[in-house]
Formats: structure tokens, sequence, C-alpha cells
């Protein structure tokens, strides 16, 4: 029997309701690989065998791709180079790259492979996408022609990009990015005239994307949220993590809540140069992660997102980062404060010599206010209080204001500011605030193990960083890691040698 009108209109609307609810939330995957890397070499190798050896890594990234569709995952998101590595000339990495169209062309590379040059690579992550049905985030190389009649055209008369790609669950390409603040290495790449804002829509959000280094600046990493207002950012990654304050999984989480977003980093799994951390993070905390030294395992990570963060409950009021900071005196006039690096950079310490406290330590602008109780002093373990109100200028050239509770690597003071992994002491409380001149703080907790604390820490809209139980594991650092992008290009700070 056929079912009545008002009843069919009943169920195509209950149909619509819970196709609403669904996209309230979606399934978010990341993939970090340990990459196949190709052997060194001065000479370009064929195409054919340089597309064995991405088939060899698209063969793993598949698998994963399989398996995060099978448990529901509606985007997965793989590493930068992950499909080829990263020791490359200008000249050697040439076989590897394929010509990216604009996503404007409307192309599902999966059913359409002969319509532009051959692709092979794209093709196959298209396929990946159309056959699972499932967004499918990748990096790989673009290579654009260009001849004398422009002045930028490099003198082998290509332009060549670090550049992301995303297929949607049909397959067709909806999104290029190419990478704009290159890092140091990366010599075998242009970076783009103009940095691009690349953003796509879909059932579960607006999104956007960008790479590795861009996210210490303000293009396009800023603009997408500030000014584009994305969701989501999606960001393939091949992250070195350097200790305090820049590992994978401290700084990227620190960014989601720094800036109100959810951020799904993959970043490639490579040890020997300390490359591991991926993680599904929201803005009140990471939803999953992963961190491991030990072996070179890669890792599938599957959570759950809200699909319009600003929208949750969860969602944190804005920030007045120095409200609190600047309402109270000094708390403390220190007669030991000594300086040391910590990644180059001086900052001023004092010691945390009690076990209870409330302590300031200033340097220029910034004074750092740290209100904190231990729970039981180690004797042999130090904590100092740092402040940098500065510009950092070894990898690249970027302007901080650093407020940092840490412990020192051994009892001498001189080794504040040392790569520190592991710690003994826990803190029964710590409130930490500083008098920032800008509004893009990220604020990091950080424990014994390279371990976060999601749900243990939270930023009151006075800008205070506080703990909201005793630490479940010992601490390394609490830190808020601000960054002033409009002192970016000034003249650099007098400084001591960078390598010392």
């Amino acid at each position: 029997m056929l079912p009545s009108q008002p009843l069919l209109h009943a169920a195509v609307f209950a149909l619509a309701v819970l196709q609403a609810l669904a996209s309230d939330t979606f399934i978010a995957a990341v993939y970090e690989h340990a990459v196949i890397l190709p052997d060194v070499t001065d000479k370009p190798v064929s195409p054919d065998d340089a597309l064995a050896l991405m088939n060899k890594n698209m063969d793993i990234l598949e698998g994963a791709i399989k398996e995060a569709a099978q448990q529901g995952a509606h985007i997965i998101v793989t590493p930068e180079d992950g499909i080829y590595g990263w020791h490359f000339t200008r000249e050697t990495i040439y076989p590897y790259l394929e010509d990216i169209p604009d996503p404007a062309v409307n192309w599902i590379p999966c059913t359409d492979p002969t319509r532009f040059a051959p692709a092979p690579v794209q093709e196959r992550l298209s396929c990946m996408a159309r056959n699972n049905s499932i967004y499918v985030v990748a990096n790989m190389g673009d290579k654009k022609a260009c001849n004398s009649s422009d002045p930028g055209c490099p003198s082998d008369g290509r332009y060549q990009y670090n550049t992301d790609v995303v297929f949607d669950p049909e397959g067709k390409l909806v999104a290029r990015y190419h990478k704009y603040n290159l890092f140091m290495l990366e010599t075998q790449f242009n970076y783009p005239k103009e940095p691009e804002a690349v953003t796509f829509e879909t059932p579960f959000g607006k999104f956007g994307i960008f790479t590795c280094f861009d996210i210490l600046f303000h293009e396009p990493a800023v603009v997408l949220v500030s000014k584009l207002q994305v969701d989501t950012v999606l960001f393939p990654t091949a992250w070195m993590n350097v200790l305090p304050f820049l590992t994978a999984v401290e700084f990227h989480s620190a960014w989601a809540m720094g800036m109100g977003v959810n951020f799904l980093a993959a970043n490639t799994h490579y040890t020997s140069i300390s490359m591991t951390g991926s993680g599904i993070y929201a803005p009140d905390g990471a939803r999953t992660y992963y961190y491991n030294m030990k072996n070179e395992d890669g890792r599938l990570l599957i959570a759950e997102l809200d699909s319009h963060p600003r929208l949750s409950p969860a969602s944190l009021p804005a920030v007045s980062w120095s409200s609190y900071a600047s309402s109270v005196e000094r708390f403390s006039l220190n007669d030991h404060e000594f300086s040391g690096l910590i990644f180059h950079d001086q900052f001023t310490f004092t010691e945390l010599t009690k076990p209870e406290g409330n302590l300031t330590v200033c340097q220029k602008d910034l004074c750092c206010h740290l209100s904190y109780q231990m729970a039981g002093k180690q004797e042999d373990e130090v904590y100092v209080l740092g402040a940098f109100d500065g510009l950092h200028v070894v990898e690249g050239q970027y302007y901080l204001q650093i407020c940092t509770l840490l412990k020192c690597k051994s009892t001498d003071l001189n080794t504040c500011g040392q790569p520190v992994e592991m710690a003994q002491t826990k803190f029964e409380m710590f409130s930490l605030s500083g008098t920032f001149g800008t509004n893009y703080v990220f604020p990091e907790v950080l424990y014994s193990g390279v371990q976060l604390a999601p749900g243990e820490f939270e930023v009151l809209n006075d800008g205070r960083l506080i703990s909201k139980t005793r630490t479940t594991k010992p601490v390394i650092t609490v830190t808020l890691f601000g960054r002033w992008y409009e002192k970016d290009h000034l003249k650099q700070d007098p400084q001591p040698p960078a390598f010392l």
C-alpha cells in the first residue's frame, strides 16, 4: 500500500532533519605515514621509476584510506611529502611532478584521466576518493611552464610548487594549494607570487588548507580563519619536532585552541630527524593524537568533530590576552634573573626556588606572571619562568612574545631551555599570563613523555592559562606562545650568534 501524502511529507521532513543533524558533526581521519624514500641521486630518475616509487607509497596510503572509510570517516588527510619524500634538488624532483589544473575546470581524473596531460598520481588519488566515497587530501608536486615574457620565470622554464590537492567523494578535484612559506631546505620548489587562501565547502562546514611551515605566518593561515571564517583546517606536514615549544602535537593543538578551529594534522614519520606527531584537534583540545619516537610505524587516527566549532557550546569566549596581566602589580622583583637560549632566542629566566609562589619575569614590553603550587618539589629538578619578546631569525623571520614555565635539563641553570622529554614534578595548580601586545597567542601544556593534557587546563577570557585540576602527569612546559605578525619585518635585534 502506498503511504498517504501527509505521511510521505513527514518521512521526507524527518529525513531532512536527520541529514541536517548528521552534518552537525563529522568523522575525520589523518594518517601518519612512514614514507618510502627514493635513493638520493644527483641525476633525475626516469618518469617510470619515479611513478613506481610513488605507487609504493600510494599503496600504503590507499590501505589507510580504505580503512578510514570503513570506519565511517568523511575526510582523510595524508602528509606533506607523503608520496615521494624530500631528498631532492630542483632537477631531481622534476620526474615526480604533474601539471595540476585549477579546480574550476570541474575534473574527475578517475573517470576522465586523459583530459589533460598524463596525470597518473592525480588519477589514482581521485579513484581512491571515488571508490571509497571519502574526501582525500594529499600532497604532491605541481609544474607550470613559463617563458621569458614572465620576468619571474625560472631559468629552466617552469615553476615547481609544493602542492596540496583535495578530491571529493566523487573523485572531483575541489582544491589546489601551492605552499607559500617554504622551509629553508625546500630549494626544489618555488613559492607562488601571492599567497593563496584556498577554501571549499562541504556538508560539514567550510574547510581551508595550508602546509607545514605556513602555520607560523599570517598568510595564508590566519587569513583563512580570521577573514574567511573556515571551520576546519587541513594540514599536511613534514614536521621536525623542536622542544620545548614546537613539537607537532603541542603546537598544532595550541594553534587550534588559539584560533578556535578544528585542525587535522598529518605528519610524516621519520624518527631519525624527529618527524612524528599527528592529530585531530578541536578548539577545546585534542580528540586524538599520535607521537612515537620508538619505532617507524605509521598510524591511522580517527575522531569525531563538530562541523561548526564556533557554534558549539564548548566554543571559547573571545580572550583579551593581556587583560589580567596588565591589571596586576609585578609579583616579584627578581635579583636572580639570568639569560638562556631556547631555539637560538635569548630568554630572561627566574628560578622557581620554592614549592609554591608568585613570580614575574619581564623582557622588553612583555611581563609574564606565574602563580603555582608544586605537588612536592623534586630536589633534582629545576623549573624556571621565562620571557622572550623579540624577532626569531634562524630558519625564518618571525616575531615572538613567549611566557613559559619549563623544566630545565638538569640542576645546572645553564641547561635551562635545552630540550627535555621527561619530568617527575607534578603541579597542584598553575596560572600563567602575560602583557601581550598581540591577540594571537597559542596555549601549550606539555607533559612528561611529550604527552598532551586535553581537558586539564583552560584559558580564561582575561588571558590566564590555568590548570583545572592537579596535573595527572609531570610537567615539561606550560607556555603562552604569542605571534606578533605586524613586527615580522622589523630590523633584527642584536642577538648572540645563532648556533652557539
